[in-house]
């Protein structure tokens, strides 16, 4: 038996264990995947729970709600109005610890109202190797992570999911809205609408993994890097569906898509506090 196997197979007897639980579902490979062994396993003792955040796009939920819907597995869309939280919208590098530890108690109460013993998300070990806050706050919480507690990683999850024959195994990954706004730039309501609207033109053009970090005035956007001339073949219409959008400048990174990337200015600029203090060492 190959080591994905497995960890498939330990995977199942981890949420056996548990008796019932609540998915936190976004309609990501990750999060879908766990629902769907968790409705092979626990029947009618497995929910999913989308979390209808400003944060989170029109499209993604459109697709999850799809996604619950094919799996066969119930599933209830709770509000979470992260605008009711200034910690969150203040946008600070600790937000996403913030928006985990009221997202957990939304997800908790729901269920214990439901009689469910485990909260449980799509955290994969593979998502150590980020600055990821809101694992703490997960963690805080009592959240389960059944693919951490397996050993298993973010492409194990894709090769299971393709070797189950589910159609998402390979889709682009997905993040909140939030992750396109530099730490320290107040969230709101218009900037959110402004980036989505700016990706759903994107995806318009048969662009697959797509990110428009809004730096003030300027779009930056990232694509995978075999797709950087499809975005340069269409230029002009690019540009102008971004500066209707209120963007003045339109750039295109060249590094490409990379999970995370606005964590590289605060590793930037803790490399650069760090010189300035070997240089007062010295």
């Amino acid at each position: 038996m190959c080591v994905v196997a497995e960890k498939l197979d330990l995977l199942r007897e981890i949420i056996a264990f548990k008796e019932s639980m609540l998915v936190s579902f976004s309609g990501g490979v990750d999060s879908s995947l766990l629902a769907a062994i968790s409705r092979d396993v626990l029947g009618d003792g497995a929910v999913a729970v989308i979390l209808d955040s400003p944060l989170m796009p029109r499209r993604e939920l459109e697709h999850a709600t799809s996604v619950a819907q094919l799996l066969g597995i119930r599933c209830i869309v709770a509000v979470h109005d992260v605008f009711e939280l200034e910690s969150v919208i203040e946008n600070s590098p600790e937000r996403c610890y913030h928006c985990k530890k009221s997202s957990a108690g939304i997800l908790k109460k729901l269920a214990n109202s439901l009689g469910i013993s485990c909260v449980a998300d799509g955290v994969n070990t593979t998502d150590y190797e980020d600055f990821r806050p809101g694992i703490r706050a997960s963690d805080e919480e009592g959240i389960c992570h059944p693919f951490v507690d397996a050993g298993i990683s973010k492409s194990d999850i894709r090769e299971i999911a393709r070797s189950i024959g589910l159609d998402f195994w390979n889709r682009p990954s997905s993040a909140c809205l939030a992750s396109r706004i530099p730490y320290g730039v107040r969230i709101t309501p218009q900037l959110l609408k402004r980036v989505e609207l700016a990706e759903d033109a994107l995806k318009a053009i048969g662009l697959s993994q797509i990110r428009v970090r809004a730096h003030g005035d300027l779009a930056r956007i990232e694509v995978q890097q075999s797709e950087i001339q499809q975005v340069v073949r269409h230029r002009d219409g690019i540009v102008n569906a971004l500066k209707e959008l209120g963007f003045a400048y339109i750039t295109l990174d060249l590094e490409g898509y990379r999970s995370g990337s606005m964590n590289a200015g605060m590793q930037i600029h803790k490399r650069i506090s760090d010189q300035d203090v070997s240089t007062y060492m010295d």
